[in-house]
């Protein structure tokens, strides 16, 4: 069987560091265990990185834990430079930008806890799920 490729939505990252409870907080556990494959571009850990950064009176971690976060995922992740631009596509530019990278990278699934933001990506063979469903898929829930 082959890894899931994945790329992570901001919202995941911004969920797994509010709370250690959720599936998000389990799902950012797991990036190094083998289990999926996490994609990054250079445009996507800036926004990681800035919306991190912004919301961090809601997190429960420093910035330098931001700063390890985000330099442990550029270590970890797969890194993708993006030749070719499909925006428009989504509402969101910072959608398409995860978008992509998911095509750029090949990927299997986009994580997030917007759905309705990447209405349509279907076409592109990606599969939108939230953290709860990877985990269901890696074996890591009933």
């Amino acid at each position: 069987m082959t890894v899931p490729q994945i790329v992570l939505d901001t919202n995941v990252l911004v969920s797994a560091l509010r709370s250690r409870r959720g599936a998000s907080f389990r799902l950012l556990s797991l990036v190094d265990s083998d289990a999926f494959e996490i994609n990054v571009s250079v445009p996507l850990v800036l926004e990681y990185e800035d919306v991190l950064r912004r919301e961090i009176s809601k997190l429960t971690v420093s910035q330098d834990d931001i700063g390890d976060l985000i330099d442990y995922l550029c270590k970890i992740g797969i890194r993708h430079q993006i030749h070719f631009l499909w925006r428009p596509f989504l509402k969101d530019a910072k959608d398409d930008m995860v978008l992509e990278l998911a095509v750029t990278a090949n990927c299997d699934y986009v994580v997030t806890y917007n759905r309705r933001d990447f209405q349509g990506v279907e076409s592109f063979g990606l599969e939108v799920i939230e953290p709860v469903e990877l985990l269901r898929i890696i074996g890591d829930l009933p």
